[in-house]
Order: C-alpha cells, then sequence, then structure tokens
C-alpha cells in the first residue's frame, strides 16, 4: 500500500513538472523577439504586441485606456502610437523579450507585479536601455519571488526614476543596504516598501 501511494506521488510530481515545463517552453516562444517584425512595424507596436501576447497591457501616450485585447490594438501610420505605461501584472514576459523594449522612448511607468519569470537580469537589462533611463520615472515590483537585492540596485541607472514600490519580495536579504545605494545614486527617488 505505501509503495503504491509512493508511485501514485512520484507520478503526480512527474506530471507538474511536465505542466510546467510545456508552459515555461510555450512562454519562451511567446517571448521570443522577432527583429523583421520590428522594422516592419516599428518598436512601439512590436512591444505592445509582444506584451499583449504575454498577457500584460500597454497604455499609448495621450490615452486614458488600457490595452489589453492584442486584436483591439490601435491602427494608423507607424510610429503614431507611442506606448506611456506598461502593466505586466500576472505575464509571462521573461528576460529573452526585453530586447523588444529597446526602441521604446515614451515609457513612463512599468508594473511587475506577480510576474513569475521576472528576475534580476531582467530589471538589468531594463536600466540598461538608454531610453528608458531617460523617460522611466514610476515603477513598481511586487510578488516576483526571483528578484533580489542586486536586480533592485541595478534601477539606479534609471536617472529619471523618481517613484519606486516594493513588495512581497522574498529574495530581499539587505533591504536597508538596497534602498541606500538606490537613494545615493538618485537622491530625487521615493521608494515606498512593504517587504516585511
Amino acid at each position: 500500500m505505501r509503495l503504491l501511494s509512493k508511485t501514485v506521488q512520484c507520478a503526480a510530481k512527474q506530471r507538474d513538472w511536465s505542466r510546467r515545463h510545456f508552459w515555461g517552453w510555450l512562454n519562451a516562444i511567446f517571448n521570443k523577439v522577432d527583429y523583421e517584425r520590428i522594422k516592419a512595424v516599428g518598436p512601439d507596436r512590436a512591444a505592445a504586441e509582444w506584451l499583449l501576447r504575454c498577457g500584460a497591457k500597454v497604455r499609448f501616450q495621450g490615452s486614458d485606456r488600457w490595452h489589453h485585447d492584442y486584436n483591439g490594438l490601435p491602427t494608423g501610420p507607424l510610429g503614431r502610437h507611442k506606448i506611456q505605461a506598461i502593466d505586466a501584472t500576472e505575464s509571462c514576459i521573461m528576460y529573452r523579450g526585453f530586447d523588444h523594449l529597446d526602441g521604446l522612448t515614451h515609457v513612463e511607468e512599468i508594473k511587475f507585479n506577480k510576474c513569475i519569470y521576472i528576475e534580476d537580469t531582467c530589471l538589468e537589462k531594463l536600466s540598461s536601455i538608454e531610453n528608458l533611463q531617460e523617460s522611466l520615472y514610476m515603477m513598481e515590483v511586487v510578488s516576483c519571488g526571483n528578484v533580489t537585492d542586486k536586480g533592485v540596485i541595478a534601477l539606479h541607472r534609471l536617472r529619471n526614476l523618481e517613484y519606486l514600490f516594493l513588495s512581497d519580495l522574498p529574495a530581499i536579504k539587505d533591504k536597508q543596504m538596497t534602498t541606500d545605494r538606490l537613494k545615493t545614486a538618485l537622491p530625487r527617488l521615493d521608494i515606498a516598501l512593504d517587504l516585511d
């Protein structure tokens, strides 16, 4: 009886692993960067398509409306619609897709809430994009279990960042040192913490 129970548990674990592996593989495909598409439709349209494909929402400059439906993206001349805000709550965006952000020049706000694939390398990549260093002024990182002190400290390169909300980040080990380093690099930064 005990042997049968162990066999059933092993089979259940194998099914769970197979499911996770399948979704991870599928999400990696959703995050693949198509450089030809970026050339064809421009960086904002291509980035919006990537973000919506992965379950995020975007708001374009001059609009209060959040777009979450891939088929509802605005049309018109190339380059007309510029992404101003990204809400990646519970999306499957991951590092491999972050090259989509390279050409964006008007992004002011980004929210990473409950993003299981967001990790330090994502925040390091984000903060190394010159256009975002200039435009981004508000950011949230909430319930992203793979983000450590290293990833948060990398945000110091976002020169115009004025507001940063950090919450439920269990991998942050030294919040005082992390916030001190950010405040030293970005004196105007208002950091709101809820890490306990």
